[in-house]
């Protein structure tokens, strides 16, 4: 029964447009215009973000806190590239967290440590007492304006930290989708007839509405942004970083020692499995992180290059789910595998590419921002691989 109202949607779209006919059938799973036909039935009300000189489209919801679900860079019958959880959006709201996916969200941190949005005040740092604020969990966001192209929203945020700080607060979030041109610019080639490609940039500000300072002794928050996307068995993280420099590139015992076979380090350029069977996080501090992380799937022949801000004269919070011995030291890039709990239960599978900004220590009325940008380049992998060896320092084989 759940089946017949999706299906009915779907045709009515394709009705509307005039590119489909009442006997075509509903896009398959895997394709934008499944995934955007699911979620008009949870979100009647979301944005889709186009333009006219291109098929590439990104489905935005200000219902569910602002996220970039997915997107397409070949239109209705395209792969989509985000990670949608069907079954959260589907099923009752969860204690913990509501992991609805999206291809790019944004969290606010730290997650842990001493100054952690995520536990009360004294509270064991134990899954039990874990709990996502509903702000950036379940409460909608509000549509300040849009375009064809762009969107803006925001939330006001009451939150407090682990050490009891009350933190009033604002997150405004832009949402512009880029054209060929801006995208050929962000990766300092033209983009070719031959790649199809889909590019937007958020824009995250975050701003002390409080009447008080944040400080090192108050503690303070920071933007954490979180695309989710789609695994396959021969999917690659790729991250750049900075060979100058003593101490481990990365850490990589967030959940436990990740496997050395699904790491490797090669002429500057971090290599992480991202098939979505093994859980494991990594991160890198700023003085080991550029501003730019991807993955290439060469079954399905798509490299995602994510671009960021990243600020190594800054201060990057801690997120560890316990005391440290320095909250004021932490990564400003991370990635994650998704992978089988000890009960052999799974979320996912997908995979995150993640950027934080520094600690936001502001001022009353005083606003930190924070640019993330996620591009998806697909078709001839030639020229994907100049690309990647352009842009991450890497060929593609």
């Amino acid at each position: 029964m759940k089946l017949l109202p999706l299906t009915l949607l779907v045709l009515m779209m394709a009705c509307s447009s005039g590119s489909k006919t009442m006997n075509d059938t509903a896009p398959a799973k895997g394709t934008f215009g499944y995934d955007l036909a699911f979620l008009k039935t949870h979100d009647p009300e979301l944005t889709v973000l186009s333009n006219a000189d291109s098929s590439a489209q990104v489905i935005v919801s200000a219902k569910y806190q602002g996220k970039v679900f997915t997107s397409t860079a070949t239109g209705l019958n395209g792969t989509s590239f985000g990670w949608i959880n069907y079954s959260a959006l589907v099923g009752k709201q969860q204690a913990h967290m509501n992991a609805y996916g999206g291809e790019n969200r944004l969290w606010l941190g730290p997650e842990g440590a001493q100054y952690s949005l995520f536990f009360k005040p004294g509270t064991k740092m134990e899954f039990a007492n874990w709990q996502t604020p509903p702000a950036f969990d379940t409460e909608p966001w509000n549509i300040v304006s849009k375009t064809n192209e762009a969107i803006v929203m925001n939330k006001a945020m009451s939150l407090t930290n682990y050490a009891g700080t009350p933190l009033s607060l604002r997150v405004d979030r832009t949402v512009q989708l880029l054209t060929r041109d801006a995208v050929g610019q962000q990766i300092g080639s033209p983009v070719g007839d031959s790649v199809q490609v889909i590019g937007y940039q958020t824009l995250n500000v975050l701003t002390n509405t409080g009447k008080n300072a944040w400080t090192k002794q108050t503690g303070a928050p920071c933007l954490w942004m979180l695309d989710m996307l789609v695994p396959g068995d021969s999917t690659t993280i790729l991250i750049p970083y900075e060979t100058a420099g003593t101490g481990p590139v990365a850490t990589t015992d967030y959940f436990g020692a990740i496997p050395p076979d699904r790491v490797r380090y090669q002429n500057g350029v971090l290599h992480f499995k991202a098939d979505g069977k093994s859980r494991g996080k990594l991160g890198l501090t700023a003085q080991r992180a550029k501003p730019v992380a991807g993955s290439y799937d060469p079954d399905r022949k798509i490299l995602t290059l994510t671009f960021f801000d990243v600020d190594k004269n800054a201060t990057y919070l801690n997120q560890e789910w316990k005391q440290v011995p320095d909250p004021f030291k932490g990564d400003a890039v991370n990635a994650y595998n998704d992978g089988p709990l000890a009960d052999g239960s799974q979320m996912g599978p997908f995979y995150e590419l993640e950027s934080v900004s520094p600690a936001a220590f502001l001022k009353p009325g005083a606003s930190l921002s924070h640019r993330h940008t996620v591009l998806h380049l697909t078709g001839d992998e030639a020229k994907l691989d100049a690309i990647a060896q352009k842009v991450l320092g890497v060929p593609l084989k």
